[in-house]
């Protein structure tokens, strides 16, 4: 019997919840995402169809629970630093996280984010954040974290939030693992002619580096070989043509990353499937979340014994 049950908002294709239910054994009880692509990819692992449209779904059929997860989309928030509250996030998708913290009044919280969050329209956007999570009674921590220094060949930073309703609760992000990584570890022994770029395609990228070199810019491709420690983030932009992750081959033009190795790249087991296109996959592990960093996190939430605490 799970100790907990959790929600799984804006889910993409589930890195958040494969931590807190195969490490934790924690209940997923609820799902929503409104991607078709990524709906496809969630049924296909964990045996059930989310939920669409998050802000069409009231909150009180969503059913009860401890903790609520969430990779929530970066906005604007046009009232921030005007009022207080629900009434800096109104119209904004986390205005439906905060309706539904303050409807359940869930024991936790663990919110996920890109690293601009920080910076975003001068710093207002994460501002409004913390005050509605203030107002709705939650003692919560931010912190970045990069996939790298947790076993994973990638330089990815991720804001994370974590929150608590009992205010005793001691919690402290989880340290990097100090893992040595290798982008070897991670690739494939045998890849299909299909994953090397074309003639064309990298010529052009190479002109366009040359030309940012002259201009004295550091945009272009990315190369790099089994040895290198990590790569730069891989993007959802990445199926439109891999140039932030090229992986170099002997005699041959660089190839792209496969499905299986963009999966590896963002800690997803090999036993996780892949129903959807090429194009649509890349897409889905662009947007997903590195589930080492979310297994870390897990990993110091449960240590709180959060759920044996008292509702407010």
């Amino acid at each position: 019997m799970a100790e907990f049950k959790f929600i799984d908002l804006f889910a993409g294709i589930g890195g958040m919840r494969i931590p807190f239910e195969r490490d934790q054994a924690g209940e997923c009880v609820f799902t929503s995402e409104l991607d078709k692509f990524a709906r496809q990819t969630y049924e296909a692992n964990f045996g059930e169809v989310p939920e669409g449209d998050i802000t069409e779904i009231k909150a009180g059929d969503i059913p009860p629970h401890d903790l609520l997860l969430a990779g929530f989309p970066c906005q604007a928030f046009s009232h921030a630093g005007l009022k207080k509250g629900f009434q800096d996030i109104r119209g904004t998708l986390f205005f439906d996280i905060a309706r539904i913290l303050d409807h359940h009044r869930p024991r936790a919280f663990l919110l996920e984010n890109v690293k601009g969050l920080k910076g975003h329209d001068g710093g207002k956007t994460l501002s409004a954040i913390i005050r509605t999570l203030n107002s709705l009674g939650y003692n919560h921590k931010i912190e970045i974290l990069n996939a790298k220094d947790f076993g994973l060949p990638q330089n990815r930073e991720r804001i994370f939030i974590v929150g608590f309703r009992d205010h005793g609760i001691k919690f402290n992000f989880p340290a990097g693992k100090n893992v040595q990584t290798r982008l070897g570890k991670i690739l494939q022994k045998r890849v299909k002619g299909k994953y090397t770029i074309s003639d064309r395609i990298w010529a052009g990228h190479q002109e366009r580096k040359e030309r940012a070199r002259k201009k004295g810019h550091g945009f272009g491709y990315c190369l790099f070989n089994r040895d290198a420690e990590y790569t730069s983030t891989i993007s959802a932009r990445y199926y439109k043509d891999g140039s932030e992750i090229l992986i170099e081959q002997k005699g041959k033009n660089p190839r792209l990353l496969t499905e299986k190795e963009a999966a590896r790249l963002q800690g997803f087991p090999d036993d996780f499937e892949i129903p959807v296109s090429r194009g649509q996959a890349y897409k889905q592990f662009g947007n997903a979340v590195p589930v080492n960093v979310i297994r870390a996190i897990a990993e110091e939430m449960v240590r709180t014994e959060f759920w044996k605490t008292t509702r407010g």
